[in-house]
């Protein structure tokens, strides 16, 4: 792994974050258990925002210009087993589309996804 190149650059820049995006979000809608969350989402809008959330996560060029995870997730009552089914669709796309990834890679953006999960999750419906 060089220190010199990104995680954005090694999966392909900007073009790999939207393989990265549209493979996972395929998996995603076809969980039954997380699917009903994106029933009335606004689909081109989250899937524009998830670029730029992975754009960022991976050490790319692109700031996140959207709002704030604790407010976007604040209405759903997302469980910790939810979220974990998210990542494990997320560990299997980066498998799956990009296997030329290292394991400290995936580990890696892992790492700093789960750095969100207080402000996604909120299964004890507390207002915070």
């Amino acid at each position: 792994m060089s220190e010199e190149t990104s995680l954005y650059d090694r999966i392909g820049g900007e073009e790999g974050i939207r393989k990265l995006v549209d493979s996972f979000y395929g998996k995603v809608l076809d969980d039954a258990e997380l699917k009903p969350y994106f029933e009335h989402a606004p689909m081109d809008k989250l899937l524009a925002m998830q670029r730029e959330f992975f754009a960022m996560a991976t050490g790319g060029p692109i700031v996140y210009s959207g709002r704030p995870l604790r407010q976007v997730h604040r209405n759903f009552a997302i469980s910790r087993r939810e979220f974990q089914r998210f990542v494990e669709h997320l560990i299997q796309t980066l498998e799956e589309e990009f296997p030329a990834l290292s394991r400290q890679d995936t580990l890696d953006l892992i790492a700093k996804i789960n750095l969100y999960a207080d402000e996604i999750t909120n299964d004890s419906n507390v207002d915070g």
